[in-house]
């Protein structure tokens, strides 16, 4: 079988040595520009529209990530990029979830026991206790109750708060009271103190972070942004926050990465910023699910993780 792989800022030699390792009868490749050669498989991140093109003998795309967005957006541009027999492949779990549960609950806790603002008051040479947050009150809401969202909806119990969750489709998570379907968006935001999104980013999503979404949290919300940036409204955001509306928000997503170092989430004492890193991919993990994938595929076998092209995810 013949494989193309393609990510610009990884490890290739790492990457390639471990695949042979998994896939040793395997002719693998790094995709470069003007590459047309076959291929039977392609792994790749954020991989340019002319690896996809004018490939019909491709059977599989795996991507490096749980969200397949850059992908979809190729084929939105420009219909037909994608191979039409190509079967399009997300990582499931491959160490992703824990660090995203520790992330999102390092990020609720801080706001939770007001960490944050203890941070502001150290910076003035204040000395002075504020009053905990109502614990029993402090109602966390998780937009998003895929492998991710499941996960983080269930560790953020463990701080004894009330969670609730959000999804498209009905989920039952033991301790989580779970609102499903666009007629309950309304009902699940009502009243949430802490929104951590862990939405797939699709044209459905874009944008959910916006004025009318945090006009219905609980006065003086936080939000917690793992999932895209482009879910996030930066100006509804920063107006919110101006407004009192927002008490804080923790963002590790952009629109435009690495954040231009003019943008005013940069200096904003209300906004806390990371480098993508919430939940990044592991990479022996992840050459171990992919390679069994293939070899399950080759086989004619049936495997998780395929997206659906009509829900984006």
């Amino acid at each position: 079988m013949k494989i193309i792989f393609y990510e610009e800022h990884a490890d290739t030699d790492a990457w390639l040595g471990g695949l042979r390792r998994e896939l040793p009868d395997a002719d693998l490749r790094i995709w470069q520009p003007g590459d047309t050669a076959p291929a039977d498989y392609a792994i790749v991140w954020r991989a340019p529209r002319e690896l996809f093109a004018n490939r019909p003998e491709l059977k599989a795309i795996f991507n490096l990530g749980a969200g397949v967005d850059a992908i979809l957006d190729v084929e939105r541009k420009e219909p037909g990029t994608l191979p039409p027999n190509a079967t399009l492949v997300r990582l499931e779990d491959t160490g992703m979830a824990q660090q995203m549960v520790e992330y999102s609950t390092y990020a609720v806790l801080r706001y939770l026991r007001r960490f944050d603002e203890y941070e502001a008051l150290q910076r003035e040479g204040r000395w002075q206790k504020l009053t905990q947050h109502a614990r029993a009150s402090f109602t966390v809401g998780v937009l998003g109750l895929g492998v991710l969202g499941g996960e983080v909806a269930r560790g953020l119990l463990e701080l004894g708060v009330p969670v609730r969750g959000y999804s498209r489709t009905a989920k039952k998570i033991e301790g989580v009271e779970v609102y499903a379907g666009p007629e309950r968006f309304d009902a699940f935001l009502d009243g949430v103190h802490v929104l951590v999104n862990l939405l797939p980013h699709t044209p459905d999503t874009e944008g959910i972070l916006n004025a009318r979404t945090f006009a219905k949290l609980a006065r003086g919300a936080y939000l917690v942004n793992v999932a895209r940036g482009p879910h996030l409204v930066d100006d509804d955001l920063l107006a919110a926050l101006d407004s009192g509306q927002l008490a804080a928000a923790t963002l590790d997503v952009f629109h435009v990465e690495p954040l231009a170092k003019e943008h005013p989430f940069w200096k904003h004492p209300r906004v806390s910023v990371t480098p993508h890193i919430s939940a990044e991919t592991l990479r022996e993990e992840s050459i171990v699910q992919i390679a069994a994938k293939i070899k399950a595929l080759s086989r004619g076998e049936t495997i998780g993780g395929i997206v659906d092209f009509s829900r984006g995810y």
